[in-house]
């Protein structure tokens, strides 16, 4: 449990890193990410000294695809968060589980139970709610919620470990990533080594904090219930929003009140409906039937 808070505490901080970065640009600070991310998850596989073996095509290719994915959501986060849109951002990972709830309706033919639905139906009126609000849809949430729910299926079709897999996605992405920072510097754009010894230390450590809630996350997931830890992913999402409003001091009109109001409903109703279809699958059959 420790470990698993640990990993969604950071997640839910990262609000307060990003901006430490500047003046890196978004793209800076997501290709330096990328690059020491590669480096802090090999150092990791070289002190466990453990790798899978046999990695097949449709693997590689799966993860290929994550890697462009989870790319796109970490630049629309970095971005978001740089240009003061944090509970905007927060909202992507609100109902990012209303989002995993639709994929699994088309992707695996699932059928939702009426409380489900009327969890996804909160969601869409959230959004309704939140695109008037802000004269435009919640683009920002809306890219990162799908970006991660796709990067989860592929995870999952790639049936990989975590750290191993993460060192898959840098790779690939490594090589655009180091163009478009000698680029910059050849523009005379980089942020990275002109302002600072403690702000090329910040940048580094990007990947320091990519690859240590992944590890906590991962003693976590090993150890407890998957009910439990769908509970603890509202641990990111929450401190992301307090901090956007009360760190951050981004406005909030009564208008977007109502709209987060009503995806945690959605999420509320959707928790509710996971645990008492959890406690009745978990009867005997004589129980559930009555």
């Amino acid at each position: 449990m420790a470990f698993g808070v640990a990993a969604y505490a950071i997640w839910g901080l990262f609000p307060l890193y990003w901006p430490l970065l500047k003046p890196a640009g978004a793209g800076e600070i997501l290709a330096h990410r990328i690059m020491w991310s590669l480096v802090a998850v090999g150092a990791v596989l070289a002190v466990r000294r453990t790798w899978q073996r046999g990695i097949g095509r449709r693997q590689v290719g799966l993860l290929v695809l994550a890697a462009v994915v989870i790319t796109v959501n970490w630049g629309t986060y970095i971005y978001a968060v740089n240009s003061g849109r944090t509970v905007e951002a927060a909202l992507g990972y609100f109902i990012n589980p209303l989002i995993s709830v639709v994929f699994g309706v088309v992707v695996f033919r699932e059928r939702l139970r009426p409380w489900q639905w009327a969890a996804v139906g909160l969601g869409a009126a959230a959004v309704a709610v939140l695109t008037v609000d802000y004269g435009r849809p919640p683009w920002i949430a809306l890219v990162l919620a799908f970006a991660f729910g796709i990067y989860g299926l592929l995870k999952k079709f790639a049936d990989m470990p975590s750290v191993e897999s993460l060192a898959i996605e840098t790779a690939v992405m490594f090589v655009p990533a180091l163009v478009f920072v000698v680029a910059l510097e050849g523009r005379g754009e980089a942020a990275f080594g002109h302002h600072g010894a403690g702000h090329a230390v910040l940048l580094v450590g990007a990947g320091v904090i990519t690859a240590v809630p992944l590890m906590l996350f991962n003693a976590s997931a090993i150890r407890l219930p998957m009910t439990t830890i769908g509970m603890l992913q509202y641990v990111a999402p929450v401190l992301q929003f307090l901090i956007g409003v009360f760190v951050q001091h981004e406005e909030m009109p009564a208008s977007r009140w109502a709209g987060f109001l009503l995806v945690w409903l959605a999420l509320a109703t959707l928790t509710w409906e996971g645990l008492r279809g959890g406690r009745r699958e978990a009867l005997p059959e004589t129980v559930r039937t009555g």
